[in-house]
């Protein structure tokens, strides 16, 4: 059964609003729960929403833009590595070296000055 119309347009709005609020809050604590009551949706709905709408789910997407922002602070210059951690929103520069790893195949370090691009 497709979808109807009005559905599809409330899902890409709540993607749109969500996007929108991890795009610029990226750095802060930010969980399914609270984006989802930011957004004024379900948990369950917003994880659809990023499904179907996105392709992809909230954690993979919330990563992607911590990762993106993280390579720019290491091409920039001489931050360390642990103080870019924090500010893409990572407690832990251990877990964030990780992620990044994870994210890019190449640890952080390796960016360090470069103008090298990475897929984001």
């Amino acid at each position: 059964m497709p979808k109807r119309e009005t559905t599809i347009q409330r899902r890409r709005a709540i993607f749109e609003d969500a996007t929108r609020l991890i795009e610029r809050e990226y750095a802060d604590d930010l969980d399914l729960d609270l984006v989802a009551q930011r957004v004024a949706t379900s948990r369950r709905q917003l994880q659809r929403t990023f499904a179907e709408v996105g392709g992809t789910s909230f954690r993979s997407y919330l990563a992607r833009v911590r990762m993106r922002r993280a390579v720019e602070l290491l091409q920039e210059g001489q931050t360390p590595v642990r103080d870019i951690a924090m500010s893409v929103g990572y407690r832990q520069p251990a877990q964030f070296a990780k992620a990044f790893r994870r994210h890019h195949g190449t640890p952080p370090s390796s960016l360090r000055g470069s103008s090298e691009s990475l897929a984001a």
